[in-house]
Formats: structure tokens, C-alpha cells, sequence
């Protein structure tokens, strides 16, 4: 094992396939002369040159397109958005194009391409740079969606999204690329749609993914001081989910509290929360408790973007909850 940073996982993932299958290539915008926004592809420009690692101008919906039809040529491509908020700009070539070409072609064109970059909140960057796409590309069949919280899942299931003959939305965050983690050596494939128990329990069961599964490991291990052993799943990906894995842990449980960092309204929790009561309702021993950020858009402040943000004692207080604590 080696320990390196979440962007070198992803520049590894990115190379390494690319050094598998020519088909392959790397657009977006900064990504070749710059090393990418976040130096997220240094050294690929060198390595495979400009056919493959290409700089584009400000403009989503162009790229993205193009990439789109490249599939229909052959190629595999990988789209790196600077940050997914300018994905709404291409969002048309997402869904209406990638997502909807395998079935309107009648299977003739499948569309193996890759849409990654940051999401989610990253500090002081205002309203319209601190959004959550996830639950928006997961309601839309045909489309995968895959968000790692840390070096190992990113490389893992990067490698797998690229090798995947559908399109893959890809989240990453700003705030992890420095992120440090053990990596393996040799080539590893994390499967697509298969979660991870972090942290084995029996009083609770925490379900979360992305950077905000940290204030997690944060919670459960103030917790743990307090003989309330919890038990951590990361989802990986969001689309297809792994409904069985959560299933098993709150049958064990008997308890569910989710984190996202997300509006509170029609997200991914909203749905865990249906499909387990639906599921498997007489195992649960109180209602299910979910925690997002609060319903406005994000704010400029540090001192409110603080209190917009679920963290830690937020865990700590939805687990002591489901859990009767002291009551």
C-alpha cells in the first residue's frame, strides 16, 4: 500500500485506464496546460499529449456534446467539469443526450463517458458554486452516479466508471483533493453499486457518502466514549444503490439516521427513509431520522455557511434520539 492524495488517486485512475485503451481521452477546461483546476490530471498532457488531454474553452454545453457524440464514434471519453454548478449549463447534453441515447438508438449506441468534477459546498464560494447535484442526476434513469469519500473508493471506482459502457456521473469535493489515504500498489476495480461498512455496530446505523461522511466518524467516535456503538455505511454510489447492505445493518440495528449534504426536499435520504420503511418496517425501532443541510441556499458567511452545514453534534444528537437517550 501507498499513501497518496484523493487527486493523485484520480490523475492514477484517469492514466492508468487511459494507458489500458486509446480510446480513452481526458477534455475539459484547464485540464491539459494547467494540470487541471485542482491538479487533478498533472502530468497527463505529457504522457499522452494533446489528442488526448485537451483544454477546452469556458463553455459546458459545447464539450460536453461533443463528448457525447465522440461515444458514437468509439471513443471514451472523460469530461471534467471545474466544479458540477457549471454543469448546469451542459445538464441538457447529460440528460436529454448520454442518458437517453442506448434507448432511443434501440441499444445500437451505447455511451460509455465519464462527467466528474467537484460538488457540493467548499467553503466561502456563495450560492451559486455550492450546490448538490447528486440526487438531481440520480433521479434520471440511465445515468450511474458514484460519489467517493476518500483516495481508495476514488480510484477504484473511477477506474470502474471509465471501463463502464454507460454514462457515469462522477462527484468529487474541493475540500477532499488533498484528502491522504492508503492506496494499493497494484490494480484494483471497486464494482459500482456496492456500499461499504466503515465502521461495524450494533446500537445504530449511519448512512452517509462524500466528504460529509467524515463529521460521521467524528460523531461515532464521541459516541463510542458513551457505550453507543454505531455502525457506518458509505453508500459509494448513489445510483444504483445498495439497498441490501443498509437493509441488513438496520435489521441489526433497529435504528437509521442518514446524513447528506443536501436540501432537505426530494433528496437521497428522502428516498433511503421510503425504501426501508417500505422494506422492512417492523425493524424498526423508532421513526428514521435524516439530516441535511438547512432549506435556503447556501450562504456567503462563515458564520451562517457554519450553521447552514449539518455537522457532527448534529449526528450525535439524531443518534441519541432514535436511541431514547436519557429519555
Amino acid at each position: 500500500m501507498k499513501t497518496i492524495q484523493f487527486r493523485e488517486a484520480i490523475a492514477e485512475a484517469m492514466s492508468e485506464e487511459m494507458r489500458r485503451d486509446n480510446t480513452i481521452y481526458l477534455m475539459g477546461e484547464e485540464v491539459a496546460e494547467y494540470n487541471g483546476a485542482y491538479k487533478a490530471s498533472k502530468g497527463m498532457l505529457e504522457e499522452f499529449g494533446e489528442n488526448r488531454v485537451i483544454d477546452t474553452p469556458i463553455s459546458e454545453a459545447g464539450f460536453s456534446g461533443i463528448g457525447v457524440g465522440s461515444t458514437m464514434t468509439g471513443a471514451r471519453p472523460i469530461i471534467e467539469f471545474m466544479t458540477f454548478n457549471f454543469a448546469l449549463v451542459g445538464i441538457d447534453q447529460i440528460i436529454n443526450n448520454a442518458a437517453k441515447i442506448r434507448q432511443m438508438s434501440g441499444g445500437q449506441f451505447p455511451c460509455p463517458i465519464v462527467f466528474r468534477g467537484p460538488t457540493g459546498s467548499a467553503g466561502q464560494l456563495g450560492a451559486t458554486h455550492s450546490q448538490a447535484f447528486d440526487s438531481w442526476y440520480a433521479n434520471t434513469p440511465g445515468l450511474k452516479v458514484v460519489v467517493p469519500s476518500n483516495p481508495y473508493d476514488a480510484k477504484g471506482l473511477l477506474k470502474a466508471a471509465i471501463r463502464d459502457d454507460d454514462p457515469v456521473i462522477f462527484m468529487e469535493s474541493e475540500q477532499m483533493y488533498g484528502d491522504k489515504g492508503e492506496v494499493p500498489e497494484g490494480e484494483y476495480i471497486i464494482p459500482i453499486g456496492v456500499s461499504d461498512t466503515k465502521r461495524s455496530g450494533k446500537d445504530v446505523t449511519i448512512v452517509s457518502y462524500g466528504k460529509i461522511i467524515k463529521e460521521v466518524f467524528k460523531a461515532a467516535e464521541i459516541l463510542s466514549k458513551e457505550n453507543i456503538d454505531c455502525e457506518i455505511i458509505d453508500l459509494r454510489t448513489i445510483r444504483p444503490m445498495d439497498h441490501k447492505s443498509i437493509f441488513d445493518s438496520v435489521k441489526k440495528t433497529n435504528r437509521l439516521v442518514i446524513l447528506e449534504e443536501s436540501w432537505p426536499f426530494g433528496n437521497i435520504s428522502t428516498e433511503i427513509t421510503y425504501q426501508v420503511q417500505n422494506q422492512i418496517f417492523d425493524y424498526l425501532d423508532a421513526p428514521i431520522e435524516k439530516i441535511n443541510t438547512a432549506d435556503t441556499p447556501a450562504p456567503y458567511s462563515p458564520v451562517l455557511l457554519k450553521e447552514w452545514l449539518p455537522n457532527y453534534e448534529d449526528v450525535i444528537k439524531s443518534v441519541k434520539k432514535v436511541i431514547y437517550y436519557n429519555t
